[in-house]
């Protein structure tokens, strides 16, 4: 029987080393603890962000 789990390590590594430090630097910046959790709610959607300002800059 063929196996189909798809390989994505690479891009999973990639996601997160990038919610890593984006982690530390909003907790960094953080002044109070809500600001911190905001900050670990920005690190996970980061490449959102990243993709909606590229697209913006380039007119799409």
């Amino acid at each position: 029987m063929k196996n189909d789990i798809p390989h994505h390590t690479s891009h999973s590594a990639i996601y997160g080393l990038g919610f890593i430090g984006a982690a530390i630097y909003y907790i960094s910046q953080a002044t109070s603890f809500w600001l911190g959790v905001l900050g670990l709610l920005k690190a996970m959607v980061w490449p959102g962000f990243l993709v909606y300002e590229a697209l913006k800059a380039l007119g799409a």
